[in-house]
């Protein structure tokens, strides 16, 4: 086994870290900002459902049941529940100032996480591949057809994606937290995914699905299929979601 201090990920640890002798001495790189949201203006849009009348659960028995569930029945999920997920995981609750606020927290709240959604089991919603447009709360239609196969392949070929509803992708637009945090924003990033997919895994327990991240894909091509280029931004976070016995 390598010794530990020799990795890329002990140096950017120990490169990253906060000093109190150092910190005013470092030199913050110089990156320019992103926008704020990203939207594919011409893309064909899906609305979503902006009411979940008698949706309701108890907060302490969902965290107390949450699991990671893989076993999924190839059942349709609704649209209203997809609606709930999407708002669950990061949709807007306020805006304060040039800032909007979302339902999971983000460092110096930049939200540098896009959610991506391959959907093939959820009713109202034709097969495809679909941006969140969080401002607008609908989804943009980028490509359409059966992919699920094609995502299971590009996860080093994990069956149970190929029979789940749908699979949220989460990409970081990276200028977005590390124009303000430098290096260091990049261990920010990673934790806003984190904050974002356990609101979902929340969610889908109150709903009666399952969910499951996933960490484990080849990253380029990944980014490829989502048409993204992998440096301004890039796919880290996967989640199936599907219905349960």
């Amino acid at each position: 086994m390598p010794d530990l201090k020799k990795t890329i990920a002990y140096l950017y640890m120990e490169e990253t870290k906060f000093d109190r002798d150092t910190l005013y001495e470092r030199v913050r790189p110089n990156i320019l900002p992103a926008e704020p949201f990203k939207r594919y203006k011409d893309a064909e849009k899906v609305l979503l459902a902006r009411r979940w009348d008698g949706k309701s659960a108890d907060l302490w028995k969902v965290l107390q049941e949450r699991r990671s569930r893989r076993n999924y029945t190839r059942a349709a999920i609704s649209l209203g529940d997809l609606s709930i997920l999407l708002w669950a995981s990061q949709g807007v609750t306020a805006q304060a100032g040039p800032y909007y606020l979302r339902t999971a927290p983000s460092a110096g709240a930049l939200y540098s996480i896009e959610t991506y959604l391959v959907a093939e089991r959820v009713e109202g919603v034709k097969p495809g591949l679909y941006h969140y447009d969080v401002k607008g709360f609908q989804l943009e239609t980028l490509k359409k057809g059966e992919f699920l196969n094609d995502i299971s392949r590009i996860a080093l070929g994990q069956g149970f994606l190929r029979d789940a509803a749908c699979v949220f992708i989460w990409t970081s637009v990276l200028r977005r937290t590390m124009s303000k945090y430098g290096n260091r924003g990049l261990r920010y990033i990673f934790l806003d995914a984190g904050h974002i997919c356990q609101n979902l895994m929340l969610a889908s327990e109150a709903l009666d699905l399952g969910a499951c991240p996933v960490a484990a894909f080849f990253d380029m091509e990944l980014n490829e299929f989502l048409g993204i280029d992998g440096i301004e931004e890039t796919a880290i976070y996967l989640a199936a979601v599907g219905r349960i016995e």
